[in-house]
């Protein structure tokens, strides 16, 4: 598995995401967001941190618009968790959080 997040689209989010046996962190972000930029390095550095336990994946919603609507984005970073092939609402977070939020929301979903 690699240890960094892998860029998903509308057409591989099914496969890559939702049939996934590992629990899935979804980044959706924009390269012209700001805050988006900022938690791209956490979000990067958690993923090789937790290669092997959880799968963590981007979706650039300006491409991938499907996917955007799909689940409800209006406002990024929004950070979804999936496991079994359905988003768990309660770890859903949208803004800026601090690495320990997100590793927490991996480890949740990793052990829920």
């Amino acid at each position: 598995m690699s240890d960094k997040a892998l860029a998903v689209t509308d057409a591989t989010f099914a496969a890559e995401v939702l049939k996934s046996d590992l629990p899935v962190i979804v980044d959706m972000w924009a390269p012209w967001c700001g805050p988006c930029k900022m938690v791209s390095p956490i979000i990067e550095q958690l993923a090789a941190e937790n290669a092997g336990k959880v799968k963590v994946v981007k979706v650039n919603v300006d491409e991938n618009t499907e996917m955007a609507g799909r689940y409800g984005i209006s406002a990024i970073p929004t950070v979804l968790v999936f496991k079994g092939g359905q988003e768990l609402q309660r770890l859903r977070m949208v803004g800026v959080q601090t690495k320990a939020a997100y590793q927490k929301a991996m480890d949740d979903a990793a052990s829920s």
